[in-house]
């Protein structure tokens, strides 16, 4: 059996990432791995908008949106008490993000949660979970909100 010493949860810091963040805490205490938060913020730039359609506004709401996030991932990893946390917050693209800082940092598994998106908005949006687990360089991990189980008949 592979040894884990590096366990990744990336966070959207909703509440499905909070249930993948039981896991992967639960995983890092078991094997004395150090867990590692990680939060992408995706780049206003990249879209339709620029800051020449809202010179300024644009500007300040993205400073405010990082600002928001750093601080939503520092209180999660202040909570966590028995076993070593890392944090990084990254600027791009969300499954490129996390599998290259999974490579970069010699991640031994990932613990991702997953939307349960379908049907079109599934193709519009894609899945980040399902890139991941595709372009991984480890194990992943996929941890469903309890909401979204499958209840037998």
């Amino acid at each position: 059996m592979t040894k884990l010493e590096n366990i990744l949860v990336p966070t959207d810091l909703d509440e499905n990432s909070n249930h993948a963040l039981a896991y992967g805490r639960e995983l890092a205490a078991t094997y004395g791995a150090t867990l590692h938060l990680f939060h992408v913020v995706e780049s206003i730039w990249s879209g339709s908008l620029t800051v020449a359609d809202f010179p300024g506004q644009m500007d300040n709401y993205y400073q405010q949106y990082r600002q928001a996030s750093e601080t939503g991932l520092k209180n999660m990893a202040k909570k966590i008490k028995e076993v070593e946390v890392k944090t990084a917050l990254i600027e791009g693209t969300p499954h490129t993000e996390i599998v290259r800082y999974a490579r970069e940092h010699k991640i031994d598994l990932i613990v991702l949660a997953t939307h349960g998106r379908t049907g079109l908005s599934h193709m519009l949006i894609g899945s980040v979970a399902e890139k991941v687990v595709q372009m991984a360089p480890c194990p992943v991990i996929t941890i469903k909100h309890p909401e979204h189980e499958f209840v037998l008949p």
